[in-house]
């Protein structure tokens, strides 16, 4: 493969992925705003909750949409793979001088903390999805069937409540997903060539601040059982 031909298809992969990515930064808002619905932050939250599990298990657009999504992920995924490993290759050996810049450092990391995430999602998928799917057996609380829609808001609970394993690792997770989004927000804009002196700053400011507010969401909810419950 000539050089020209490795440049245009890892410029490919690049763009690519970073598209997945950026429809994955969007879907984690939308998640983290259910998710919230865990915690008693109305009176009602028990009940908004259960609707909006049971609008996303059974409206025929969200079914298409978690295609959609499923494919974002292992193309994210697959290509920062690859791309890492082309990168391996394409350096031989260790640079001699190394940047103690903090964009070189969340670069370099970037890999690891996405094998973090990909991990951890096997592990979310398992506790959750794949019993919404009836592929895993859900546990028993209550005389739940738990794959129904209407009970997810007891089996979340269950699961923050008495799996202390689960629980820290969903936070460790999300501290990882924090640390890959610092990077990860900049660089996938920067890659889609907008990247521009007058609007890079405010970019930056927003990943930053998205890398922060994001996970701390997510992580709020073990936190708050494990506390209280």
């Amino acid at each position: 493969m000539s050089n020209q031909e490795f440049t245009f298809t890892s410029l490919t992969k690049k763009i690519t992925m970073a598209i997945a990515g950026l429809f994955l930064i969007m879907f984690l808002l939308v998640h983290l705003g259910i998710n919230l619905l865990i915690l008693p932050i109305t009176e009602n939250h028990k009940e908004m909750f259960t609707a909006a599990a049971h609008f996303m298990g059974t409206n025929w657009i969200v079914k298409a949409f978690e295609v959609v999504l499923m494919a974002a992920i292992l193309i994210h995924a697959l290509l920062g793979v690859i791309l890492q490993i082309q990168n391996w290759t394409a350096r031989g050996q260790a640079y001699k001088v190394k940047s103690k810049s903090t964009t070189s450092f969340m670069s370099k990391y970037i890999i690891y903390t996405g094998v973090m995430i990909f991990l951890f999602l096997g592990l979310h998928f398992y506790h959750f999805y794949f019993i919404k799917l009836g592929l895993v057996q859900a546990p028993v609380v209550a005389n739940i069937a738990f794959p129904q829609e209407e009970h997810f808001y007891e089996l979340a609970v269950y699961i923050f409540t008495n799996q202390l394993l689960y629980s820290v690792l969903y936070i460790v997770a999300f501290i990882s997903l924090g640390i890959h989004l610092n990077h990860a927000f900049q660089s996938a804009f920067q890659t889609l060539g907008l990247n521009h002196k007058k609007y890079t700053p405010t970019i930056k400011f927003i990943g930053k601040l998205y890398s922060i507010i994001i996970p701390l969401g997510y992580i709020i909810i073990p936190l708050y059982f494990m506390v209280m419950g």
